[in-house]
């Protein structure tokens, strides 16, 4: 396993976990300014021991970041901590290791860098995204799985939300206009302002269906009832995250 780098201080490495939820599998992040003594990893990845020595022997390991909850992002943290003594930082603290929780709004100073933590829930109520920024460089955003590089996230249960879900579109599309993004799953995002406004337009096109779905089946109908007609045409290895964003676009129409 090797680095990938993006910019001269952005760089990924890529688990060996690929599968319908995760695509090819989940980038951890490794940040470093050039020159700097440490550096900063985001999202361990899953509990790979081959993963987690190649984070380790990336360099002095000062902080690691994690964007939201899901296991493919932070089961690896307790054995990145345990190689390297890096405290582990996560909106929900039942994700933090000797670190305190992730504040949206909050700047961190590390690795050279800034770093500044966006709120952005929707895919889960806990996701953040981050704005990294070294000295001469253009930022680069870190996504999680807000946006990712190829398709669209789910809405996941139990706290996914589309309210919050358009809402953290926003914030995204007014830092990211022209701008590199670094998604948790598939390739890197070369215009996140972009790549936001086709999210936002999926995700209307979908609500749309619902709408009419209920308009078909009657205002009670159920979840799986309107999966069924909204997605008759996906792959059945994604219907379970389908059935998911159906519940919250559910949820936001009966709101």
């Amino acid at each position: 396993m090797t680095l990938r780098r993006l910019t001269p201080s952005v760089s990924v490495l890529r688990a060996g976990n690929p599968g319908p939820m995760t695509l090819d599998g989940t980038r951890s992040v490794v940040l470093r300014a050039p020159g700097a003594a440490s550096c900063v990893v985001v999202d361990p990845g899953p509990d790979d021991a081959a993963h987690l020595d190649a984070l380790a022997d990336a360099g002095r390991v000062a902080l690691v970041l994690v964007t939201h909850r899901h296991a493919d992002h932070t089961a690896g943290s307790p054995g990145l901590r345990d190689r390297t003594g890096a405290p582990v930082r996560a909106a929900d603290p039942a994700h933090c290791h000797g670190g305190d929780p992730l504040a949206g709004g909050e700047t961190i100073a590390a690795a050279g860098l800034r770093i500044d933590v966006l709120a952005t829930p929707g895919h889960t109520a806990d996701s953040v995204s981050f704005v990294v920024t070294a000295p001469g460089e253009d930022p680069v955003v870190l996504t999680g799985d807000t946006v990712l590089g190829r398709g669209t996230t789910v809405l996941a249960e139990p706290d996914g939300s589309l309210a919050d879900y358009l809402a953290s579109l926003d914030v995204l599309e007014a830092v990211g206009d022209g701008r590199l993004a670094v998604p948790a799953h598939g390739p890197e995002v070369e215009d996140l302002g972009t790549a936001v406004r086709a999210y936002r337009e999926h995700r209307l096109v979908r609500l749309a269906q619902v709408r009419s779905a209920l308009d078909v089946l009657g205002r009670d109908a159920d979840v799986d009832t309107v999966t069924a007609h909204v997605y008759a045409d996906v792959d059945p290895s994604v219907v379970r995250a389908a059935r998911q964003s159906v519940a919250a676009q559910l949820a936001y129409l009966r709101r």
